[in-house]
């Protein structure tokens, strides 16, 4: 591989230190302001066809922004922008498009690293270490990273014999590519449409509407960085609106989606009833649901596992493709580890994400919290489950629900088996001697594959644990949480109906967003037809 890039260093906001006083610069200054989202369509600001308003999670009466809601017209505009700007950008060598993302890293690792981080704390509710790893350093991560994967890509060229030149052309696709992004993390909306764009794809940019204030701060960011009108263009809406504008297009090309499993699966088959009319068989690249576990063997060590089972379940309140859902703890082991979770628990912060010494914020939005306060009404109210710690739900100033584990008797029980994206953590406490069970039991209880950990000392457990789980996450931890993938560490992703698998933060990503022309140039060509055998 050609020179790596260094992951972005992840400041500490300690007291007394510079970022901290910034980024406290920063929240006062956006709390103080109502900002005004457009749609942008080939760099023109739109008025859409109606106003939503973004409100902080963990304070809903207070508004963020306003956003344009698109209509279908601005969203044929974006398009036709789109493929225009595709003619000019697609010949664009790939060190001038490169050098775009490039600076963008370079003024988000420096003057724009408060703004995106306060933006991401305000808007999603993430506490400021949540936001530091999320809009500053993996966003960072994958605007270095992918260019020196898609160089190190270019360098694969086929053999070129005596007397020709063979090649190997990495074309970009033709037409435009779809971005769907979730509102958990700013950089997985950044990488979702600048992944394309390095590879010469235009895009059209669907956010969340609950992370459109972070994320049209993204775009300003490569705007600022020298991004050319039209190549990203950035469409908050209505998702039917949007969606419907785009696969009735002919020049729709590609598909780049992080969300829920049911949305990739009615999107995936509009694109499969419009694929006659299309240039091109798109593709599809979807990152989804899970349920995602953590299993724990006897042999485990107590402390790493409660650490584990609190940071992976309820860090970011659990809104994380990856955080911890299910644990399976052996019996010998559960009374010291239930006890010390517990006791950590109780010292857990949640509040005000401009208060930095909170460890939790709130859940996205009323949608969010009455679906998570549902599950935890349900384990209340089951015979066959306890609540072990939290289980308030207060929405009054905020959408906040205190981190909650659930202690159940069926390792089949709707907690165990259903995503619920919030700070709920189920417990199966299983008898130590049937560990061999409990791991067929972790493969089959989820339809999920995306993320999963396992606990153990003794090698020999952690051996056969990586064989019978294989195929349960595309992201396997061994003694630690389930999460905080890291851009060039950890490629991202899962199969099953966790998504395409196709590792954001690797080459394999890049490889869906080019279409290769072989280019054969012989230098004395045959001038008559017979061969030799002829004669």
């Amino acid at each position: 591989m050609l020179d790596a890039p260094k992951n972005e260093a992840i400041l500490a906001y300690s007291p007394g230190s510079p970022e901290r006083a910034e980024i406290e610069r920063a929240l006062a200054r956006q709390a103080a302001e109502v900002v005004q989202i457009p749609v942008v369509a080939g760099g023109r600001r739109l008025a859409g066809s109606a106003v939503q308003p973004v409100v902080a999670p963990h304070d809903h009466r207070h508004v963020l922004a306003h956003v344009q809601q698109a209509s279908g017209a601005q969203v044929a505009a974006a398009i036709h922008a789109a493929v225009d700007a595709q003619r000019d950008w697609s010949q664009w060598s790939f060190e001038d498009r490169a050098a775009v993302f490039l600076k963008a890293a370079d003024l988000l690792a420096g003057p724009w690293r408060a703004k995106l981080n306060a933006a991401t704390m305000l808007g999603q509710s993430k506490t400021v270490y949540q936001a530091e790893i999320d809009s500053a350093c993996e966003l960072i991560d994958f605007l270095r990273w992918n260019v020196a994967f898609a160089r190190e890509l270019q360098q694969h060229q086929p053999v070129s014999p005596s007397g020709m030149r063979n090649s190997l052309e990495y074309r970009p696709l033709e037409g435009f590519v779809y971005a769907v992004t979730p509102f958990n993390f700013t950089a997985i909306g950044g990488n979702l449409a600048c992944a394309p764009a390095l590879m010469g794809n235009p895009v059209i940019w669907k956010p969340a509407a609950t992370a459109a204030l972070s994320n049209y701060f993204v775009l300003e960011l490569l705007e600022a960085a020298g991004l050319p009108p039209g190549v990203i263009n950035f469409v908050p809406g209505d998702a039917q609106t949007v969606s419907a504008g785009v696969f009735a297009s002919p020049d729709f090309a590609g598909l780049h989606f992080t969300g829920s499993t049911a949305v990739f699966d009615a999107l995936w088959r509009t694109t499969a009833e419009h694929l006659p009319s299309y240039r091109n068989y798109p593709r599809l690249v979807g990152e989804t649901g899970g349920k995602d576990f953590v299993l724990a063997h006897p042999s485990a060590d107590v402390a790493a596992l409660s650490t584990a089972l609190l940071r992976g379940a309820f860090e970011y309140q659990g809104q994380k493709c990856s955080a911890a859902s299910r644990a399976y703890v052996p019996a010998s082991l559960w009374p010291a580890v239930k006890a010390r979770l517990t006791d950590d628990l109780a010292t857990v912060k949640m509040g005000d994400v401009a208060d930095l010494r909170n460890f939790m914020g709130a859940v996205i939005d009323r949608k969010a919290f009455d679906r998570i306060a549902g599950y935890i009404k349900l384990a209340k109210e089951s015979d066959g489950a306890q609540i072990v710690a939290g289980g308030q739900c207060d929405d009054r100033t905020g959408y906040f629900i205190q981190p909650t584990v659930i202690e159940v008797t069926d390792p089949n029980f709707v907690t165990m088996r259903e995503e619920i994206f919030g700070p709920v953590l189920s417990v199966y406490v299983y008898a130590d001697q049937y560990w061999p069970d409990v791991l067929k039991l972790v493969d089959s209880t989820s339809p999920y594959a995306l993320t999963g950990a396992v606990f153990a000392q003794e090698r020999a457990a952690v051996v056969e644990a990586s064989a019978t789980l294989r195929f349960s996450a595309g992201n396997f931890y061994i003694n630690d949480k389930p999460t905080g993938a890291v851009v060039g560490q950890q490629p991202f992703g899962g199969a099953r109906r966790s998504g395409t698998n196709d590792k954001a933060g690797s080459a394999l990503n890049l490889m869906r967003w080019i279409s290769p022309r072989t280019v054969k140039e012989t230098y004395v060509p045959a001038s008559a037809y017979p061969y030799p055998h002829m004669r």
